[in-house]
């Protein structure tokens, strides 16, 4: 019997990980998509570095590192702690992290936007992850970041079960287009005068 958003959680990331397979062309359809977002010229933006089973959108990145962007990827910090962010070129050295994750070893920055993974979302932009609460800190310390979850339109489900720390997304990406809150527009997604709190 699930007791609470927690137990509800648990059960949902099981499901959700047996289900995350994608090929190529939805891979590519949703760098397709990503680049096509009219991101500000300045905006220095957070990648992700995938884990297994997660789409590789490390193409993406290339890409807006070479369009000029700042381009950082996480660091899994000490359980409780907000990640840090790395900044990251198609040259940089990764280095073994926590939970088998990588990062740059390149200066700690500052994003405007944050591309958050997922394992599934809903239409409210509630997001379900691996569990640690590293990008709910992370959103929560950084209000003024948009948060874009970033995913495939099949991990989409009718709830996700939330508890009072959670934060949601601003919008979620997918290789179908971008999911925004009703009567949003991609304008609305402006650090610091976006819908987050």
């Amino acid at each position: 019997m699930l007791t609470g958003p927690g137990d509800a959680k648990r059960a949902l990331r099981v499901l959700a990980r047996g289900s995350r397979s994608h090929g190529e062309a939805v891979r590519g359809a949703l760098i397709d998509r990503l680049l096509s977002l009219d991101l500000p010229a300045s905006a220095r933006v957070a990648g992700v570095i995938p884990l297994p089973g997660e789409p590789d959108l490390m193409p993406a990145w290339d890409a807006l590192h070479a369009r000029g962007h700042a381009v950082l990827m996480p660091e899994t910090t000490p359980r409780g702690e907000p990640l840090l962010f790395r900044r990251w070129h198609p040259a940089s050295v990764l280095v073994a992290g926590r939970h088998g994750t990588r990062h740059p070893d390149g200066p700690v920055g500052d994003p405007d936007l944050v591309f958050v993974p997922l394992l599934a979302w809903d239409r409210r932009l509630a997001r379900l992850g691996h569990g640690g609460g590293y990008y709910d800190r992370t959103l929560a310390a950084r209000p003024d970041a948009v948060a874009i979850g970033v995913g495939l339109a099949a991990q989409e489900v009718a709830i996700v079960p939330t508890g009072s720390y959670d934060v949601p997304l601003d919008a979620v990406l997918t290789e179908r287009g971008l999911v925004l809150p009703e009567g949003c527009s991609v304008a609305d997604l402006v650090p610091g005068r976006h819908r987050r709190p």
